[in-house]
């Protein structure tokens, strides 16, 4: 079955309506689809169908999830990207850090207001899961917004990639002394609107505000319509000062709003190009289209034309961005911290990606959990876990954040619960960021956004401001990273957060179903919060003087070994069948 899309409406220039509460009834299960036409296969969808239904509600509204997990042999939870879930931090969605995951016929209500407009996106938060189907737009309207009025119509365009394998697999191979080296899984293809060949139908001498979001596991796109310009209004949910594009480059996760006035005459179609970025891949596969080519129709029955070639990749640069409302770099920070980033391998023989030298591994209690029950240790890193990699802010701190990419591959970094300030970035290969570097100069008025991309062997700094209390995840939103350990906790105002915030029961009820512990620290010690024995910790090191070279050389001898003695038997047992006649 062929995946049917278009590029997707939304009713626009609505009247202002009182706030509602806006209901959907979610049960996820498996389904069929074939989205590039290659291959058939089972995918997560929801209500048995896929691709999953788009949220779509207004400023203000309260926004609930019913969710009932059908799936019969794995966990699922939402993540709503982008929301700040200001006072609902019970309500972020990934497990083990704000509840338990869903198992086998639970269920659970996510319940929560949406004040932030803008484009969004939800997906799973559980073991990879997303990238096997359960991902969708989340579209927060805005009737009073600073562009209302200046289009005609919205529509959704939501770029992918797509692998024919499931997750679990695809895992299986990936984190492994099988794959020394850590290279991640290439899609089989690029998606637009989980489809090929996606038709975006338009009228002449119209103005479209086009959302778009790129839910991918891994693969960034350049995107460009052939013949049109492009006028960028939104990133993220941030309202920007218009700024014209002719591409632009998208890295997992990020969202942009832009507007598309279309010509005044119907004379012919145009292209609209997604293309995978290469780069990111250790090997690029034979035979791979790493392009996906949807058309902006104005007649239907001329020709679609095939996109035109390209010499050069040049996007628009996201950095140059101007916040609408101008707000300047906040202050001198009270909370600045580092986070360098490095892959290596692991005495499993499994490369994993690290902060500072350690890589996340979740821990028995939800960290949320161990925030409210804590007391006065809630403010003490330590009770959340080594591998959670902790950071404790206070209420109201401005917080600075320097992420130093020690690694020649692109990471595209992720806050939930905030935006950040964009307030410098590096060069591609600049090493580690030096304030003392005089030609360090810093943004006076920085783009904010949520998902960020930081440069390969380079650096950036971000602010935001501590006023969310809550459990946030800073991760990079490659999905294979995430499962390899590129995550860290921060843990913000916990003292507020334990007079302010009640877990609902049908959230305890999901872990109290499996006999999961929903108190006490990362061990789940709930008589000493500074007793972590028996914490979940990552692998132990690789022996002194191991490397990823060696252990590739030692894979290599040992499957060469195993291939000798097989000849070795093969031969050995063709004489004795000689000798017997």
């Amino acid at each position: 079955m062929k995946s049917l899309a278009v590029a997707l409406p939304i009713l626009s220039l609505v009247s202002t309506a009182l706030a509602k509460t806006v209901t959907y009834d979610f049960n996820v299960t498996y389904t069929e689809a074939n989205p590039d036409g290659q291959f058939s296969r089972r995918v997560i969808g929801i209500n048995g169908k896929w691709p999953i239904p788009t949220i779509d509600v207004e400023k203000g509204d309260r926004l609930v999830v019913n969710l009932f997990n059908g799936l019969p042999d794995a966990d699922t939870s939402l993540h709503f990207h982008g929301l700040f879930q200001n006072g609902t931090a019970h309500m972020d969605g990934p497990a083990k850090v704000t509840q338990c995951a869903l198992g086998p016929g639970q269920r659970m209500t996510y319940n929560f207001t949406i004040n932030q407009p803008g484009t969004y996106w939800y997906h799973s938060h559980v073991k990879g899961q997303y990238p096997d189907g359960i991902r969708g737009p989340l579209i927060v309207r805005d009737p009073k917004g600073p562009y209302a009025g200046k289009y005609d119509e919205e529509v959704i365009i939501a770029l992918s990639d797509w692998y024919h394998d499931e997750n679990p697999v695809l895992f299986s191979k990936f984190l492994s002394v099988g794959n020394p080296t850590g290279a991640e899984p290439v899609p089989n293809s690029a998606l637009m609107n989980e489809t090929q060949e996606m038709p975006f139908n338009v009228l002449p001498g119209k103005t479209y505000l086009v959302r778009m979001v790129n839910m991918a596991a891994f693969a960034a796109q350049y995107f460009w319509i052939e013949g049109h310009t492009m006028r960028i209004i939104e990133v993220d949910g941030e309202y920007t000062e218009e700024a014209e594009a002719d591409m632009i480059y998208f890295t997992a996760a990020q969202r942009y709003s832009f507007l598309l006035t279309t010509r005044n005459d119907t004379s012919e179609n145009f292209a609209i190009v997604g293309s995978m970025d290469q780069d990111l891949f250790d090997v690029v596969p034979d035979g791979l289209n790493p392009n996906v080519t949807g058309h902006l129709i104005y007649d239907a029955s001329k020709p679609l034309p095939e996109p035109s070639f390209v010499d050069e990749f040049e996007p628009f640069d996201d950095f140059g961005l101007t916040p609408l409302d101008g707000e300047d770099l906040w202050e001198d920070p009270t909370y600045s911290f580092s986070l360098e980033v490095m892959m290596d391998n692991l005495g499993d023989g499994a490369n994993y990606a690290f902060f500072n030298g350690f890589t996340y591994v979740a821990p028995k209690v939800p960290t949320l959990y161990t925030a409210l029950k804590s007391g006065n240790l809630s403010l003490t890193p330590e009770i959340y876990g080594r591998d959670t990699i902790p950071h404790v802010f206070k209420h109201h701190d401005v917080v600075e954040l320097i992420v130093n990419n020690n690694d020649p591959g692109k990471h595209p970094f992720h806050l939930h619960g905030h935006t950040f300030q964009l307030a410098y970035r590096s060069d591609v290969d600049a090493g580690l960021y030096d304030a003392s570097d005089s030609s360090v100069t810093f943004a006076q008025k920085p783009m904010r956004r949520d998902t960020v991309l930081i440069n390969p062997g380079g650096n950036m700094v971000l602010r935001f401001r501590a006023d969310n209390p809550g459990v946030w995840l800073f991760h990079c939103h490659i999905e294979w990273h995430i499962q390899s350990g590129l995550i860290a906790t921060f843990i913000e105002a916990p003292d507020v957060l334990q007079s302010t915030l009640k877990i609902p029961q049908d959230h305890l009820d999901v872990c109290n179903g499996q006999n999961l512990p929903a108190a006490g620290n990362a061990a789940g010690n709930t008589q000493d919060y500074l007793d972590l024995r028996g914490q979940n910790l990552s692998p132990a090191p690789l022996p002194a003087g191991f490397t990823a070279r060696g252990i590739v050389a030692l894979v290599f001898s040992v499957v060469a070994a195993f291939l000798g003695i097989a000849v070795i038997a093969l031969y050995g047992s063709q004489e004795l069948k000689q000798k017997a006649a």
